[in-house]
């Protein structure tokens, strides 16, 4: 999937392919692994960081949510997949995102309504490090716990960069697993690129009925390319048919079908 990605940058000539590197494997896993849909329950995701949505339409494609033509036509004139899931999304996209900071208290109001009703849908929330920046995501980290949101998970996103600079020199934000602790939640740290750990962590959190639960996943921006990987410039930069190339022969794919 990280190849499929770094062709569509190429292809749509859109950026934010370094934080689209970085949660390819925690939008894998969620989709293969967490979400349930039956009689009893309809899990949803939502992607806060709107900016690494090509990440998500990839993944979507893979587990076969949406068509492999409408994926080509990730921004192109018209397409209902734009750059930031907006208005005209389709429908296995939950949420509008883009503007940071907003979902997490979108998610705490749907997985509270359902709590209310009786419905058992767990709730997953795709935070990045840089937009914990905002306030809001603070005000309903500190609201959840309150209101016994057990079914509602976050999973942040921590590959240590933001748009302009490191994410610690920008707002301090460590020590973490303290920060999201004080307020109630329970918490796990994990490589946020190793699928085992991820789902033993997953797991632990399950057993805790009562309290939401986020997961800490330390990540790689540009995960998986020696020249992308934990540099910046991929935050803004859209890779050539020669840097493609390279990537693929990195990743040990045949790039004949194209």
């Amino acid at each position: 999937m990280a190849y499929e990605l770094i062709k569509l940058s190429y292809q749509s000539k859109t950026p934010h392919l370094g934080s689209g590197l970085s949660c390819i494997h925690l939008l894998a896993y969620i989709y293969a692994c967490q979400l349930r849909n039956n009689h009893r329950c309809h899990d949803r995701f939502i992607l806060s960081k709107g900016h690494a949505a090509a990440a998500l339409y990839v993944v979507l494609n893979h587990y076969g949510y949406i068509s492999d033509e409408l994926l080509n036509s990730f921004s192109q004139e018209g397409s209902i997949l734009e750059e930031h899931p907006g208005v005209h999304a389709p429908e296995a996209v939950e949420c509008v995102s883009g503007s940071l900071g907003h979902n997490l208290s979108v998610a705490l109001g749907m997985a509270y309504a359902d709590q209310i009703a009786g419905v058992e849908s767990r709730y997953f929330v795709l935070l990045g490090d840089g937009e914990l920046n905002e306030g809001q995501v603070w005000e309903a980290a500190q609201h959840a716990p309150v209101l016994g949101l057990g079914r509602l998970y976050v999973v942040v996103d921590c590959n240590k960069w933001q748009g302009t600079g490191r994410s610690q020199e920008i707002t301090a934000l460590e020590p973490l697993v303290d920060r999201w602790r004080s307020f109630g939640w329970e918490v796990q740290r994990v490589d946020g690129h190793d699928i085992e750990k991820i789902h033993q962590a997953m797991s632990t959190l399950h057993e805790q009925q009562n309290r939401p639960k986020v997961i800490i996943a330390d990540t790689v921006k540009g995960w998986g390319v020696s020249f992308m990987a934990d540099d910046n410039n991929w935050h803004y930069r859209i890779p050539t048919e020669e840097e493609v190339q390279r990537a693929a022969n990195e990743l040990k794919i045949s790039t004949e079908s194209w």
